[in-house]
């Protein structure tokens, strides 16, 4: 809503300049010749002279129909805080017209045009669906649009994001689970461990979790990080290392590593923790969201799988 000073300005400029055209035509037209005439304005460069005709009476039309368009526009639209005649149909009512009404019913036009196709692909069994084209063509674009600014447009992650490309899950790469971190989101939380070990401790630990994946690795202050890995750590990574899915600790015996695996990446890991949030689309999404996680659910477990049955195009 504009306030008070600003309408004013707008409906001046506006109006002013409208009616100010009007007012000009009228003038230059009122001491014009009625019929054309060989006289000239006096007006001569290179050889060329103005003639004393009167303007063309089609241009003064087109002039005058301008003007009457810019009002009949300004009633249809709005300006300001005014409201126009016009409107949309959005959330099955009718509401005036502005620019963002008119793209939201384009959008909500568009949804309920695609949303036999969504429902049909929501129907479909996950290993199923990741067969249809089209649905992986339409589930490439969501995922794009919405997941690529986080793990890339090849979906192979970044520091802190994973890669959807490999078999390496955190939160599990079932259908159910995909589905899951999607619709509800995730918050992978690893606490400081400075408290508990100290930095000499924070030193031997990053040895020991070195150790765990083949690295090189201080064999001495690995040994005597052990213990202490089996006394803070395994509740969450496990007496292997090999973390635990159903709370997004990750294993640490292979060779991916979110925040990397470098010495200097796992100390700090340690010395000052990790927050990794994954939003909740069924927050984002407010129309097919349902059938849009399945579809891009789909789509994230083709990366890593093949289809069980070719569905026909």
């Amino acid at each position: 809503m504009l306030s008070t000073f600003w309408q004013v300005w707008i409906t001046v400029i506006t109006l002013g300049s409208i009616i100010g055209c009007g007012i000009l035509i009228m003038y230059t037209s009122r001491g014009q010749r009625k019929e054309e005439t060989d006289q000239t304005t006096g007006h001569d460069y290179d050889g060329i002279q103005e003639l004393d005709n009167p303007l063309p009476r089609w241009w003064v039309f087109m002039f005058w129909g301008t003007i009457v368009f810019g009002f009949g526009y300004l009633g249809a639209y709005g300006y300001g805080n005014f409201k126009g005649f016009l409107t949309v149909e959005v959330d099955g009512e009718q509401v005036t017209w502005t620019s963002h009404n008119q793209w939201k019913a384009e959008v909500q036009a568009f949804e309920r045009e695609i949303e036999p196709l969504f429902n049909e692909w929501a129907a479909t069994p996950i290993p199923e669906l990741i067969g249809n084209d089209a649905a992986m063509q339409t589930g490439h674009r969501l995922f794009k649009s919405n997941c690529s600014v986080c793990h890339g447009t090849a979906a192979q992650g970044a520091k802190g994001f994973p890669n959807l490309a490999d078999n390496d899950w955190l939160w599990g790469g079932s259908p159910e689970r995909i589905v899951e971190t999607i619709a509800k989101g995730r918050q992978g939380i690893m606490p400081s461990q400075l408290p508990m070990l100290g930095e000499e401790g924070i030193a031997d630990m990053t040895n020991y979790v070195r150790s765990l994946s083949g690295l090189p690795h201080e064999a001495d202050a690995a040994e005597r990080a052990a213990p202490k890995f089996q006394q803070f750590c395994m509740a969450c990574h496990g007496a292997d290392g090999k973390g635990n899915q159903w709370l997004g600790a990750p294993n640490l015996t292979d060779e991916t590593w979110l925040y990397g695996g470098s010495s200097r990446e796992i100390a700090f890991t340690l010395r000052h923790g990790r927050h990794g949030v994954m939003p909740n689309f069924s927050e984002i999404w407010d129309t097919l969201t349902e059938q849009k996680i399945h579809v891009v659910s789909a789509y994230v477990y083709s990366l890593s799988n093949e289809p069980e049955v070719t569905s026909a195009q």
